[in-house]
């Protein structure tokens, strides 16, 4: 893959790692880089899971109950990248911003440019780094933030990191469910976006697009049935229903009551009317191509599957 990258790029983990990186180099670099970022006027944000786990430090102990460690590419490595979200505005000043830093630039692929997004190699090959413009293309359901950015610092706020994780529908995997388990118990649903998951917000959003929609209430519900039959399906997900207790099983479940609630009464836009009546009959969703996709079966076809 080397002529991929702009300069060769030699692996350097310090020897008392063992070959991990840990958890605490990916979130201390990705301040870093924002931080210099934002000092140069360049607005970057973090996002995905390692966004969420910097978001939730309220219940890292619920965090290392889960156990989301391990289910990177290197085994036993909780993260094998760090995602960052700018304003397309920012490219050209973002590569050179990068090349400074000492990053190495992955060359344009038809795939990249397709999802709008810039790829990154660690100087000392570490990670990569990976930068989407405005939206996340490499979705389902594209998340478009502009205009949103401002709203958090370092990361991206709580409520576009819940809508990053329900608009999958292919490949909704364990990592996911673990993810959204955490930002919910984390985070009050209000009608504001400051430190809490914006429930006005996610209605207007879903109220213009029937297939996004879908995809979140289907999701939603299905985890709320995972922490209600916790009992019966926390092995698929291993997750052992001692590890989340009775309180923490109905807060997360009155959150996403809320959500479903708020989502059911705003009024529908004609677009998303007409697009109901069709329904699953035609695909509602964008096909994504992942590495861990498996013929599209995921957590929720391999849970539902048990409890039928």
């Amino acid at each position: 893959m080397s002529w991929l990258l702009e300069r060769e790029v030699v692996r350097e983990l310090p020897d008392e790692w063992k070959g991990i990186v840990p958890t605490e180099v990916f979130i201390k670099e990705s301040e870093k880089i924002v931080d210099q970022a934002n000092k140069e006027g360049l607005t970057l944000r973090i996002l995905g899971g390692l966004a969420i786990a910097m978001h939730c430090k309220n219940q890292v102990d619920f965090a290392k109950k889960l156990g989301r460690t391990g289910t990177g590419v290197v085994a036993g490595q909780e993260y094998s990248d760090i995602d960052f979200v700018a304003y397309r505005k920012y490219r050209d000043k973002l590569k050179e911003f990068f090349n400074k830093i000492g990053y190495v630039k992955r060359r344009a692929t038809l795939s990249s440019a397709a999802s709008e997004r810039q790829i990154y190699y660690h100087p000392k090959g570490w990670f990569y780094v990976d930068v989407f413009f405005d939206q996340l293309l490499v979705a389902n359901h594209p998340i478009d933030f502009r205009g949103r950015l401002e709203l958090d610092y370092p990361t991206i706020n709580a409520t576009d990191m819940l809508l990053e994780k329900v608009q999958m529908w292919e490949a909704f995997g364990v990592k996911d469910l673990k993810d959204c388990l955490l930002l919910l118990l984390s985070h009050e649903v209000k009608d504001f976006d400051k430190d809490a998951i914006n429930s006005s917000y996610v209605a207007k959003l879903l109220a213009q697009d029937w297939g996004f929609w879908y995809t979140t209430m289907t999701n939603l519900q299905n985890i709320k049935r995972f922490v209600s039959e916790l009992d019966k399906l926390g092995a698929e997900a291993k997750i052992e229903p001692t590890l989340i207790s009775e309180r923490e099983r109905t807060d997360i479940g009155l959150k996403i009551d809320e959500l479903v609630k708020y989502a059911e009464a705003e009024p529908k836009s004609f677009g998303w009317k007409m697009r109901a009546k069709v329904g699953t009959k035609k695909q509602w969703y964008c096909h994504v191509e992942r590495p861990d996709t498996v013929g599209g079966f995921g957590i929720w076809e391999a849970i539902l599957r048990k409890g039928e």
